[in-house]
């Protein structure tokens, strides 16, 4: 079972791509990433190398020499919503730049078209759609403390930052709720200070605080707010659950609080993770688990690769519409089954039956593919 969530002092995606890249490598990807990654390390050499000469002794302990990273998700998924059919192309990059040993810019675009019919007319149609998830320069202080500038993921519950890509989530449609407190493309811009400690030898604090600022320009569009969130971990039983508070700096200036939890028992490949979110745009909550038939003692070649996902969640409107949100009151049920071929390449699929007043009620299928590669760029020493 892939530990994709739980880490007591960073939850975001630097150091999955870090592990990810050493245990993959680079020997089964295909010649044109090879040459992708040929030009971004004749960029970045100089530099990169120049730096790993020079600080190669600290204190008498030798240190490690990071190196860029090239990443992507390509997702295609066919969705049936009510009798209506979307296609929903998807290409997510991520590059990871370190410098020296404290600093690393980071960014994560995404490239979508929602492909549907046109009354009328033959075929489907639909536009690209450009957004920069984020783009930020990190200061790594200590294993206590990160320093973030730039466009950074909204650290409001952590769906918008753990699971939000489509090769990490479960099922992949987005919770009713997500857009609740994160901005109008979950994303700040500004600052943020984030990090974790032990607070015994069986509990860990994780914490994230940030500021963004007011910006109107696309792909780059982030409200004024501010807020933290913070989070207990318990490394024995893993468990980890906490708590999310924003206050909106424009406007009416309200308050958003939400609760997070997850669940990973240590003897089964199960995830359970859950989320309650409420403000003026409305409140709500999801509830999720995904179970890998990994101890199944028939069939296991078979089943291990297989994986039963379902969901449950519930939308109350609030005082403020949104455009992202449901109009009405909604409840939401699905059912998924994943199929992985390999850790990085799997099969998707599910179903969902909604329930809304006003003709609201109605099913939702989808069935589709992800995958994601991780390049290392370049070679490290020590």
């Amino acid at each position: 079972m892939e530990d994709k969530e739980f880490s007591g002092r960073c939850d975001s995606e630097i150091p999955a791509a870090f592990v990810l890249a050493a245990r993959e490598g680079t020997t089964n990807l295909l010649g044109l990433l090879r040459l992708i990654a040929a030009g971004v390390a004749l960029c970045l050499a100089p530099a990169l190398y120049g730096q790993s000469q020079t600080d190669t002794q600290t204190n008498g302990t030798q240190s490690i020499s990071p190196v860029p990273i090239l990443s992507a998700g390509v997702a295609y998924n066919s969705f049936f919503n009510g009798g209506t059919h979307n296609v929903h192309p998807l290409v997510s990059p991520v590059v990871l730049i370190p410098f020296r040993q404290n600093w690393l810019v980071e960014s994560r675009d995404t490239f979508e078209i929602n492909l549907a019919p046109v009354p009328g007319m033959s075929g489907y149609k639909g536009a690209l759609k450009k957004e920069v998830d984020y783009l930020q320069l990190d200061y790594i202080a200590n294993r206590y403390l990160t320093a973030t500038a730039g466009r950074f993921l909204t650290p409001f519950d952590v769906y918008n930052e753990r699971l939000y890509p489509v090769w990490i989530r479960d099922l992949q449609t987005d919770p009713l709720i997500l857009p609740i407190s994160t901005g109008p493309s979950g994303a700040g811009t500004g600052a943020m200070v984030r990090g974790g400690f032990d607070a015994t030898p069986g509990i860990e604090i994780n914490y994230a605080t940030y500021f963004s600022t007011l910006s109107t320009d696309t792909p780059f569009d982030s409200q004024r707010m501010a807020g933290m969130r913070a989070g207990i971990f318990l490394p024995g039983p893993r468990v980890e659950f906490g708590g999310s508070f924003q206050h909106l700096l424009q406007d009416d200036r309200t308050n958003a609080f939400g609760f997070h939890g997850a669940w990973q028992p240590p003897s089964l490949p199960l995830d359970v993770r859950a989320e309650y979110a409420n403000s003026h745009e409305g409140s709500g909550y999801w509830v999720e688990s995904a179970y890998r038939l990994s101890q199944v003692p028939v069939q296991h070649d078979v089943l291990r690769h297989v994986q039963v996902v379902g969901r449950m969640q519930r939308y109350f409107t609030g005082t403020v519409p949104d455009d992202r949100l449901p109009s009405v009151n909604t409840s939401l049920f699905e059912f998924g089954l994943n199929y992985y071929f390999r850790d990085d390449l799997r099969l998707v699929s599910s179903y969902g039956r909604q329930f809304a007043p006003q003709g609201g009620n109605m099913n939702i299928w989808n069935i589709g593919m992800t995958y994601r590669f991780v390049l290392p760029v370049g070679h490290g020493s020590t």
